[in-house]
């Protein structure tokens, strides 16, 4: 038993026929579009309603596509959300298993959790990293010749099936890897987050973060602390005059120090 959530969009009246032909029982929800509530707190982007409606039928699990169809993500049983960290992590497994593979590697991008790194790293897979965005990933995936790569947002690519991304591609493969294993997607998605904290800091301009000193002592400090059991990211918004800081780290309050210090010295350095 599934519950498909279309997010009132392009997926809407195509995905729960195509997933009754494949033999699933279908509950649908945000599946009635009409112009104006596409994506409107439902589908890939919110699955929170998705994960109730799960959890109050009972059923296997559920999926929700975005807006244009293009990203998936899934709800266990249990009611717990499976972003593409989750389903890059079984899928490369998976694959990795069936020697379809190559070279052991796949690629995601900057803002994938840590814990997708070591979790592939414990099954000899190795992540290349690349910049946001799907164009992003699939440049990165031909570049280093990999044939799974994708985005915690839930857009994934797998060059043996296609060239895009497709949420109900992604959804269905992923539902049957957990239907031939006869495992529960509980246990089929078994991704060990890293506590992350994300701070936006507001600044007067951009300038590249490696120029200054304050900010690049400091940077160092914390990836010497931090001794690859978690992982700094500074970047600029693209549309905001914003400097985002990320940490992800094993101990929480230790990454939340670390990452106010770090917000602190560039606020002195780029003031508003």
């Amino acid at each position: 038993h599934l519950v498909l959530d279309a997010a009132n969009g392009a997926g809407s009246g195509l995905a729960d026929e195509i997933l009754e032909t494949l033999g699933a029982d279908v509950t649908s929800i945000a599946s009635t579009p009409d112009g104006t509530n596409i994506n409107l707190n439902v589908g890939a982007a919110s699955p929170q309603k998705l994960a109730q409606a799960v959890l109050r039928l009972g059923a296997d699990g559920g999926l929700a596509l975005d807006g244009d169809a293009d990203r998936a993500v899934l709800i266990d049983e249990k009611g717990r959300i499976l972003d593409g960290d989750d389903l890059l992590l079984a899928w490369a497994k998976n694959l990795h298993n069936r020697g379809r593979l190559p070279d052991n590697k796949i690629v995601a991008t900057v803002m994938s959790n840590f814990g997708l790194e070591t979790g592939l790293a414990a099954e000899g897979i190795d992540l290349v990293r690349c910049s946001v965005g799907d164009r992003a990933v699939w440049e990165t995936m031909v570049r280093c010749g990999a044939t799974l790569g994708g985005e915690q947002s839930g857009h994934i690519i797998c060059s043996h099936l296609s060239v895009t991304g497709d949420g109900l591609l992604t959804g269905t493969q992923i539902l049957a890897l957990a239907a031939k294993s006869g495992r529960p997607l509980s246990e089929l998605c078994n991704l060990q987050r890293l506590p992350q904290v994300l701070i936006n800091v507001k600044v007067g301009r951009s300038r590249p973060f490696e120029e200054i000193p304050e900010v690049r002592n400091l940077l160092q400090s914390i990836e010497a602390s931090l001794m690859g059991t978690g992982r700094v990211l500074l970047r600029y918004s693209g549309t905001e005059p914003l400097a985002r800081v990320m940490l992800e780290g094993e101990n929480e309050a230790q990454i939340n120090a670390l990452a106010e210090e770090l917000a602190e010295a560039i606020k002195r350095a780029l003031p508003e």
